[in-house]
Parts: structure tokens; sequence; C-alpha cells
């Protein structure tokens, strides 16, 4: 109660300070400066925007910071002008006719970058936190009030037998809490985009490598997070094997597939790029996440499927040790077809689909039976490409087979029948007696 009567009481006497001559000239001077740098924004901000469409070969980190400056124009000028004004006053006039202007230059500076500093942070959620507990930390100690805030919240207090839990302690484990996931963060990104861009590291030990130092660095940033605020991890250490045994139990799915999903990193039975099938699913691995696999099929759908059912489950990959795939089509031609003909012909059909290869695996052709109505054959070809589909590469081979055979006056035959129609009179011989 008495913190909060002095803070009150302070308060109270800046309120009253404002009525002063000299405090009442600097409010008005800066409510004129403010207005002069919205002015100046309105006549700057389209010129610079103009400007900023132009810079297409820039970093997009350099853009972001542009339009973020462009956003914020009206405070830079605010701070520009403001510190202007204060340089102007101190060689005119004394330095304490000038000290509100530079109460408001230091918190508008301080505001100014803070915003570009948290820009760094790309978690909406965490760059909200560390703006906002800076801001109020650097307001508090430019204002002189840091000291009884921090003992006022330091009373707000609850206490569970030898645990005290302040509000201060909160704010600041927040605060520390989110500075060093931020950190985390951006160690973590940086780390996974060197990672990637080393073609010595298979795709498939990118990913655990990148999933491990997530784990890695996200964990030492909440304890690390913890200690710097003071937080006893004793107590902490009991708490979370209680609540691992209790998760053990109770997330047994989760835990298997967690343990699938490293297993699959390691035995390197699958990776990113990968074209799969898995019951009726055929698509290629778009990525491999903790939980699941992201599985993208041809028709756009995107299926999550469970490590735990890619381990105890079969699976097809296509493109395992090689992105060779062999596809086989079926067809028949008439008797008077020339077998040998055909079979030559089907193959250069083959030939020429772009898609089909010609080394080290050319397309075949054999005989595969002699069919009611048809030879029947069988025509193999080979592709490296699965992931561009296997449905319209049969297609295109068909379309290829039918202008060969037209060009070379081959026949696909269709069944025939011979039907024979029976008189409405029955043969009076065939039920006779003795017949």
């Amino acid at each position: 109660m008495e913190l909060t009567i002095g803070l009150w009481e302070d308060l109270f006497r800046f309120a009253s300070s404002l009525l002063r001559p000299w405090n009442a000239y600097q409010v008005l001077i800066a409510l004129a400066l403010l207005v002069l740098a919205f002015a100046l924004s309105r006549l700057f901000g389209p010129r610079l925007h103009q400007w900023l469409r132009t810079r297409e070969g820039w970093p997009k980190w350099r853009l972001r910071y542009m339009l973020m400056l462009y956003r914020r124009l009206a405070l830079v000028f605010f701070v520009i002008v403001l510190w202007a004004m204060v340089l102007i006053m101190r060689e005119v006039t004394w330095p304490s006719r000038s000290y509100m202007l530079v109460i408001l230059a230091q918190l508008a500076t301080a505001w100014l970058v803070i915003a570009l500093i948290a820009r760094l942070v790309h978690n909406n959620f965490l760059r909200m936190v560390l703006r906002t507990g800076a801001w109020v930390w650097v307001t508090l100690n430019i204002l002189g009030l840091e000291p009884d805030a921090r003992q006022l919240l330091d009373s707000i207090a609850l206490e569970v037998g030898q645990m005290r839990l302040s509000l201060l302690t909160l704010l600041q484990a927040v605060v520390m809490l989110a500075l060093t996931l931020a950190v985390a963060r951006f160690l973590a990104r940086n780390t996974a985009a060197n990672i990637s861009r080393n073609e010595d590291i298979s795709p498939s030990m990118q990913v655990l490598v990148v999933k491990f130092l997530q784990v890695l660095f996200y964990g030492a940033a909440f304890f690390i997070g913890l200690r710097i605020v003071g937080v006893d991890l004793t107590g902490l250490a009991v708490l979370s094997g209680a609540i691992g045994v209790g998760l053990g139990f109770g997330l047994q799915k989760v835990v298997s597939n967690l343990v699938s999903g490293i297993i699959i990193l390691l035995d390197k039975s699958i990776k990113p790029g990968d074209v799969i099938s898995l019951g009726e699913t055929f698509g290629w691995i778009n990525s491999l996440g903790a939980r699941y696999v992201s599985v993208v099929t041809r028709d756009g759908k995107e299926y999550l499927i469970p490590n735990e059912d890619l381990i105890t489950g079969q699976v097809v990959n296509w493109s395992h040790s090689n992105d060779f795939v062999r596809l086989d089509i079926y067809f028949g031609t008439a008797y008077a077809n020339n077998p040998h003909e055909v079979r030559r012909i089907a193959i250069e059909a083959a030939k020429t689909v772009d898609r089909v290869l010609s080394h080290p695996n050319a397309p075949v052709c054999h005989i595969v039976g002699f069919g009611d109505s048809s030879l029947d054959y069988i025509l193999r070809f080979w592709i490296c490409d699965p992931t561009g589909g296997l449905t319209n590469i049969r297609g295109n081979v068909y379309l290829a087979l039918w202008d060969a055979f037209r060009e070379n006056s081959i026949s696909i035959p269709f069944p025939q029948r011979e039907v024979r129609l029976l008189g409405d009179d029955p043969d009076p011989t065939s039920d006779a007696p003795g017949a």
C-alpha cells in the first residue's frame, strides 16, 4: 500500500509540474513537433514507397526493414526533429528548460530502436512479449520509476511452503523465456538453413540433425531462462519425472510415433522426395515430421501419415535406392499381324514418348499368350521421374501405340461370338418315345 501511494504521489507531482510555465511550453513544443513529423511523413512517404518499389534486387531482410521504417516514418521524423530542438534549446537557453523534451526524445528513440530489434523475431507472440516488456522496462528506467515498480511487483507474491512466487518473478520469467526462445529459434533456423545447403549430408540425416538441434536449442533456452530468473530447478526435476511417467502411460501412441520417426530417419528407409505407395495412397514425401510424414499426391491432396504406420505396415518405395521405375502395359493384336513386326513397332513407339528411357534400360515387348481373339503382348519400359505421375505416362504410351498401329495397318481385334437362333417349334422327334 505504501509503495502504491508513493507511485501515485510521484505521478501527481509529475502532473503538477506540467502547470509550470516552461514545462507547459515544452509540452506545446513537443505537440508542434509531432504535427510537423506527421506532415513530413505525409510529404516524403509516397516518394519513399515509390523508391522502394524499384529496389527489386535487394535482399528480403533489407526490404522488410525499409518497409518497417516506411510504416513508422512519422516516429522517425519525430525523433529527428525532437533531438534537433533539444540541441537548439540547449544552445540558446538553460538546460533545465529542455528537460522534458530530452525525456520525450529518449522515450521516442528507445521505442524506435526496440521496434527495429524486435523485428528480428519472426514469431508474432514472442515478438509482442519482448517488445512490450522492453518498452515497459525502458520507460520506467527513463522516468526513474524502475526501483519503485520493481519493489511494488515483488511485494505481490504467492507463498506456498518455502516457495515464494512474486509477480515480478513471473514477469521476468515470461520476458526471459521469450528472449531465450527467440534466440533459440534464430539459431535453429540459421543452422537448419546451413545444413540443408550441405550436399554431403543425406536428406534424411539433415532432417534428423535439424530436429535434434531444435530440441537441444529450445530445451537449453527454457532451462537457461529459468536459471536467469532464479527458479530452483531441483523441484522442477522431480515434477518433470512424475509428469513424464504420466505422459508415458497416457500418450503411448504419441511416443510410439516419435520413436518411429527417429527410426525412419536413422535407417534412411524413406526421405524427402521419395515416391511411396501405402495402401491406396500414392505420392511423394514432402516432409518428415516428429509425429507424421507428409505425403503429397498427384491430385494435390496432402496426407499426414503417422510414423508408426510406416514402420509396421508395408510401404512401397519407388525411389529408395534409385529413381528408375519400370511400368507394364498390356495389349493385343490380330492373329493376321506378324508378331515380330508388332514387337518392333511397339518398342519404337514407346521410345518416342518423352519420359520413356532408352538407356540404360530400353523398352522391351514380349508375347504373353494366345488369347481367344488376339495375340497378347506386354510392353515394359522405364522412367526416372515417378513424381511426374504414372497414369499419364501410361496414357502417352498407349497413344503412341495407337498412332503406330494405325500407320502400319496393325489391327487391335475385339471379341467375336457366333450367335445361333433356334426355331420356335421344337423338333417333334426329340421327345418321342424311344428316341
